[in-house]
């Protein structure tokens, strides 16, 4: 049994976010990890280009994905939260596409690569988890393109805020209309697609209208559902999901 939290004992799964497990699931994956490694925030988890022989479920913490361009540039292009699946791109495709970074510090239950067939012959259920959350990112990405490309500013802020809140609630990590937000308000900008000097501005405007706040590392909601319309988005809770 490797170390760390027992599998039977996971937070996560306790969540109504997460579908549940049968035993026989629950006992597979007691097996099929094989530790946790604790990271301090600004660490590299997964590097572009690079492979990896461990895959990961965030237990806690959050993080960032980006893309280096060749010029130097860095693209910021979504955020990870407690429950992600993270290096699946090495698993398959041999090397990682983009960058994981720790934006706090982080724990992280681990996984041999190598191991990974398993599922799909010992495991058909988890093997269509693991697509499922294949296919979600795939779903996001394009929930996203369509965000840069047809909502204002003010509609991308409002849209990214009414996302990331919906998952810190459903993760139980909101205490009644706050929650701490540790990505950088420059981080937030370019995955929107927005300068730092528009995205403060816009913030400035929600703020003023009433309808959120994020200042120093916290985010407040003051008005959800006009946020959530203002953002194209239908009022409905954080869609259940598996975790590996």
């Amino acid at each position: 049994m490797p170390t760390g939290t027992d599998c039977t004992s996971c937070p996560l799964r306790q969540l109504a976010l997460f579908t549940a497990m049968s035993a026989e699931e629950l006992a597979f994956m007691r097996q099929f990890k094989t530790g946790e490694v604790s990271l301090k925030k600004g660490a590299t988890i997964l590097s572009q280009g690079e492979g990896s022989p461990v895959l990961y479920t965030v237990l806690s913490g959050l993080g960032t994905r980006s893309v280096l361009l060749e010029d130097g540039r860095r693209q910021v292009i979504n955020f990870v939260f407690p429950g992600d699946f993270l290096g699946l791109q090495a698993g398959i495709m041999g090397e990682m596409k983009h960058t994981v970074t720790a934006a706090t510090p982080m724990v992280l239950c681990t996984f041999a690569r190598s191991r990974v067939w398993e599922l799909f012959t010992r495991q058909p259920e988890r093997a269509y988890d693991l697509t499922w959350i294949a296919a979600m990112e795939e779903h996001f990405l394009g929930e996203t393109v369509v965000t840069l490309g047809q909502r204002d500013a003010t509609e991308r802020m409002a849209w990214a805020l009414v996302r990331i809140w919906r998952r810190l609630s459903a993760l139980g990590l909101c205490r009644e209309d706050r929650a701490v937000l540790p990505f950088r308000q420059h981080d937030l900008a370019d995955a929107l697609g927005l300068s730092l000097v528009h995205a403060n501005r816009v913030l400035g405007a929600l703020r003023r209208a009433g309808l959120a706040e994020l200042a120093r590392g916290i985010l407040r909601m003051r008005n959800h559902a006009a946020l959530s319309a203002l953002a194209g988005l239908p009022a409905e809770a954080e869609e259940r999901r598996p975790i590996l």
